[in-house]
């Protein structure tokens, strides 16, 4: 019997994600352990790999396919002795009864419109479209249009033909307001062929649209929520850097036979681990009822992408050394910017922290990324007049601002962290103990 190969859950949060890419085409040959395509979840673009082994008798989903629920059959397999044929045919067959029962689905949506929020997770990820966005057109299986049984009945009624109906459902399926407001004998707007033209918008200013990766979505949702739910306070420290610059120069100096590189950067995440270890009551999160206190510091590092913001996580930054850290951090910032990382590698963490200093940033707050209690965000370290045994002298100064959840974090528990970090960077030698 032909084996049908679904969209796989790839985290455990995801519902949908896109085709990125097929690794394999209709005929080949696969066995167990093989990769097939490659799929964009929320935050990464991960390997899928074939379980079965046969020859991909059909391709079902066109690489390059966004919104491809969970579940969704996305290429057919025919085992050993099975006809390639057969088993192409055997899709649709299949996806007739998936229809079947959207369509029952359908059909109570259409007639219980005042409950709209009960859609599909793909119909409540973008349940308010602008009006002008132009709709998919209607999705097609050889000759079949995609359309409610409601929306069929309405359409035989008018005399619609349904092939010139623009479908407002998912991926252009045609839904029952669709048809009460066409008109009989009116076309599909046909797609325009080339790349998009700039439109104009209120205000005679030009742009151009550009859809939001999943990474954005998640960005903007998470971040939201920590602004609207929760109680920010914010805190900033200078910090005299002269001490840990040397320390990080004569370090790599040791180090360069191995081939590592301490950055500023790895220095301060050190930094970091270690003043939450020595303020136990600041490294807490707010879970509702209760506090969650870490015996273990998990720094997750905030990393510019091409696609979003992402945290890639050093676990156990407390107990690792520099060198590990800087590896680690390397490899992790590496395929953050790729779009490999995978989902244990920037899920979870216990605190963060935000460096924009390498952009002359002087300073700024940063928001917390929730459930974590805490978020650092540190400047560039620029030469300011500092006072130093009643004498004014210059030197290395970075200004940090830490951001605390006021629910887990009391305003003096806060300035106890911001002492401290403040104490191992200028002191860098307390970070090594």
């Amino acid at each position: 019997m032909p084996t049908p190969i679904k969209m796989p859950a790839l985290s455990p949060t995801m519902e949908e994600g896109t085709l990125a890419k097929w690794l394999v085409k209709a005929g080949d040959t696969v066995a167990a352990g093989d990769l097939l395509a490659e799929i964009e979840t929320d935050k990464a673009t991960m390997e899928f790999e074939a379980v079965d082994e046969g020859t991909i008798a059909s391709i079902e989903i066109e690489e390059g396919t966004e919104g491809v629920a969970v579940g969704t059959v996305i290429a057919m397999l025919a085992g050993e002795g099975e006809s390639v044929e057969d088993a192409a045919k055997a899709a649709p067959a299949d996806e007739s009864k998936a229809k079947k029962t959207e369509d029952k689905t359908d059909a109570k949506k259409d007639d219980a419109p005042a409950e709209p929020a009960k859609a599909s997770p793909r119909e409540s990820a973008e349940p308010q479209k602008a009006p002008t966005q132009a709709k998919a057109a209607p999705e097609k299986d050889g000759d079949r249009v995609f359309a409610s049984p409601l929306a069929r009945r309405i359409a035989e009624d008018k005399g619609l033909d349904l092939t010139t109906v623009k479908g407002s459902g998912p991926r252009g399926r045609i839904v029952k307001a669709d048809v009460e407001s066409a008109k009989p004998g009116q076309q599909a707007a046909a797609p325009q062929a080339g790349a998009a033209a700039p439109v104009t918008m209120d205000g005679d200013a030009p742009f151009e649209e550009e859809k939001v990766s999943g990474v954005r979505k998640v960005v903007a949702k998470r971040l939201t929520a920590a602004k609207q739910e929760v109680p920010h306070y914010y805190l900033s420290v200078d910090i005299n850097l002269d001490a840990l610059l040397a320390a990080r120069a004569d370090l790599n100096k040791m180090l360069e036979a191995e081939g590592v590189k301490l950055s500023v950067n790895d220095l301060l995440i050190k930094a970091l681990a270690k003043a939450l270890m020595r303020t136990p009551q600041a490294h807490v999160s707010f879970q509702g009822e209760t506090l969650h206190r870490y015996s273990r510091a998990d720094i997750s590092v905030a990393v510019a992408s091409p696609k979003g913001l992402i945290t890639p996580i050093i676990r156990g930054a407390d107990r690792k050394s520099l060198p590990e850290i800087a590896t680690e951090m390397k490899e992790l910032a590496g395929k953050a910017r790729e779009g490999k990382l995978q989902p244990h590698e920037y899920q979870g963490g216990t605190a963060s922290i935000s460096n924009l200093g390498m952009f002359g940033i002087k300073q700024f707050d940063a928001v917390i990324n929730p459930p974590q209690g805490m978020i650092m965000a540190v400047g560039a370290g620029e030469q300011r007049p500092w006072v130093k045994d009643g004498q004014i002298v210059p030197a290395t100064v970075m200004t940090a601002s830490g951001s605390f959840d006021h629910r887990a974090i009391d305003g003096a528990e806060g300035a106890q962290l911001m002492e401290a970090f403040k104490q191992m960077c200028e002191q860098p030698m307390g970070m090594m103990l």
